[in-house]
């Protein structure tokens, strides 16, 4: 890579000045002293060690860096604590915080995160290549490396949803002259490339030509013909996999298995047991958090809490930090700028007081430091979106009870077989499921007894007023209540989750107010509200902020009978239909284990 982000000084373009700090010709702006070196490149941590930065990135990593000192450098004393590479989120998008880049940097900054490679895709649906690059260009702005992997699937399910934009090759090549583009982003449309679709081959191939990393997604467990038809399609890494077969499929087809462990996706305990287990070469292994919203970030932490589990897990700490840093580095062709406390790489580093528990002493970025103690440290002002990505929930007209109500077959008695999509706890996939729900006056009815609720989608692109009905278990609403969010990955409709079909209209009505976001009602007052007006997507608040109205939101789910472990983001996945088994799209129910729309009634 020779196109770098802001702030940091190409290589090539301060190598003598390096050198001359190695020399002792010329003195270090940073010099940290008596430190425990963790060598992700050896697997060593080697004491007593002396490490140098000069213009933002390492020059000298050995016994005695005294003497490049002089009169203007900044010298730490380690005190025999662990310097080790800032941590790398390989997969995660950005407005599933709920916040803007700037916002998510300063949450994730004092957890040691100094890199992420994030997929825009949410608002690439909602404003197309207009708002990639509107976060592209905010990316660049941050004092930590923030790469932007260019969307794949808009629409992700062509045929099967449609949303805001549609992207093709010509953008996806446009996008790879842009500077922080590192990659393109997740490959959802996994039977595309199998079929070789003309739209998938010619953005895998325009990645290519690019020199740049081609991100996968295959959500299904089949590991027969269609998974091997998907590798030979040119997918590098795969963050989708559950199970430990998953993991090691993937390595030995030469792809990169990536761990997740986001908010409510609890995927690495299975998967590390490749490693644990099996022995296989924990090289090929890379950690990733994929989703994490406002609350997650502000009290449990980011990649540090990953690689945490991962080490509760069984992994070596060594092996888990190798996961999530010089293995990430590696697969995006950065090792020559991150992932590793070496010369002539970005200072971006830590240091770390108690090595299995991840304490985080201090977060330096390019030889600053950016936070101590936990807290943050650097300046970052709010970024400003403009008008154009305001105003864009347009539901065309106010929505009634009536909307969410769904006739029943004429045949049918007192209760009809619907399809119902059944929520799994702690994982992205749903199951395809069926009951027998009530039927009052020729409408089919939710069935709270028996966890059965009404879903809806609304479609918010165009103003067409149209909506999509049908049912979802798994959420244990009681009462009269309703959910609404304008975050419904992946084409970012709003999904309507209730028992009630007033309180649905309701929380409707005033997200369209709001210009978007997740509201919750019941017994037709609103009880929680998170305002994200930038795409519907993101708020333009601090991310403490957010999780405070984020946690009054899963208060007010639970007081309803919700019991699912953050709630929330189950619900945003409702209409992903590009994993299986059972979603709901602006144009019908999914079935995507065949990827074709099915009817609501059995």
């Amino acid at each position: 890579m020779t196109d770098q982000p802001t702030s940091v000084a190409p290589f090539e373009a301060v190598a003598p000045q390096l050198v001359d700090v190695a020399m002792g010709r010329t003195r270090a702006d940073l010099v940290v002293r008596n430190a425990r070196w963790v060598n992700v490149h050896s697997g060593e941590i080697i004491p007593q060690t002396d490490v140098a930065v000069a213009a933002g990135r390492f020059a000298y990593c050995g016994p005695d860096a005294g003497y490049m000192i002089g009169p203007d450098t900044e010298v730490v004393d380690a005190a025999g604590r662990f310097i080790m590479p800032g941590l790398c989120d390989a997969h995660m998008h950005v407005e599933s915080g709920m916040v803007t880049v700037t916002e998510f940097c300063r949450a994730v900054i004092p957890h040691g995160t100094t890199s992420m490679f994030i997929d825009p895709h949410e608002i690439a649906n909602v404003l197309g290549l207009p708002g990639v690059r509107l976060m592209h260009d905010e990316a660049m702005a941050q004092p930590v490396n923030v790469w932007v992997q260019m969307p794949s699937c808009v629409p992700s399910a062509p045929g099967l949803e449609e949303g805001g934009a549609i992207l093709g090759p010509q953008d996806v090549a446009k996008a790879m002259g842009w500077p922080a583009i590192i990659g393109l982003g997740e490959v959802m449309n996994f039977p595309g490339v199998a079929a070789n679709d003309p739209t998938m081959v010619g953005e895998i191939a325009a990645t290519r030509k690019a020199g740049r990393t081609v991100g996968g997604h295959y959500a299904s467990p089949d590991l027969g013909r269609a998974f091997h038809a998907y590798v030979a399609g040119g997918p590098e890494d795969d963050h989708e996999g559950t199970r430990m077969e998953d993991a090691a499929a993937r390595v030995r087809q030469g792809m990169k298995a990536m761990l997740r462990l986001g908010s409510a996706w609890y995927d690495v305990a299975e998967q590390v047991r490749a490693i644990t287990e099996m022995g296989l070469d924990s090289r090929h292994f890379i950690l990733c958090t994929d989703d994490c919203h406002s609350g997650t970030l502000v009290r449990e932490g980011h990649m540090d809490r990953v690689v945490r589990h991962a080490i509760s897990r069984g992994l070596k700490p060594m092996t888990a930090i190798q996961m999530a840093t010089i293995n990430t580095a590696e697969h995006f062709k950065l090792e020559r700028e991150i992932g590793s406390v070496t010369p002539g790489r970005r200072a971006d580093f830590l240091i770390v007081s108690d090595l299995s528990d991840l304490t985080i002493d201090a977060v330096y970025g390019r030889g600053v430091r950016l936070a101590s103690g936990g807290k943050l440290e650097a300046d970052m002002p709010a970024h400003a979106y403009p008008d154009s990505a305001i105003d864009t929930v347009k539901l065309g007209r106010a929505l009634t009870a009536d909307d969410f109500r769904v006739a029943a077959p004429k045949s049918a008695g007192a209760t009809v077989e619907a399809r119902i999509i059944g929520v799994v706890e702690n994982q992205a996939p749903t199951r395809a499921l069926t009951a027998h729900v009530p039927v009052q006056g020729g409408i089919a009815m939710p069935d709270p007894d028996n966890d059965v609720c009404r879903i809806a989608l609304v479609e918010r692109h165009r103003a067409s007023g149209d909506v999509v009905n049908g049912f979802v278990s798994g959420f244990g609403y009681t009462g009269r209540c309703a959910m609404a969010s304008t975050v419904a990955h992946d084409s970012h409709h709003m999904i309507v989750v209730g028992t009630s079909e007033d309180d649905m209209a309701l929380a409707a009505n005033r997200l369209g107010e709001v210009g978007g976001g997740v509201v919750f009602f019941a017994d037709g007052n609103e009880q929680a509200l998170v305002e994200m007006p930038i795409a519907g997507l993101m708020s333009s608040e601090r991310a403490e902020i957010v999780a405070e109205k984020a946690d009054r939101l899963i208060a007010a789910m639970r007081a309803a009978g919700c019991t699912l472990n953050n709630a929330y983001m189950q619900h945003s996945l409702l209409a992903l239909v590009v994993i299986p088994s059972l979603r709901i799209s602006d144009k019908g129910i999914v079935d995507v284990e065949r990827f074709e729309l099915v009817d609501l009634f059995v």
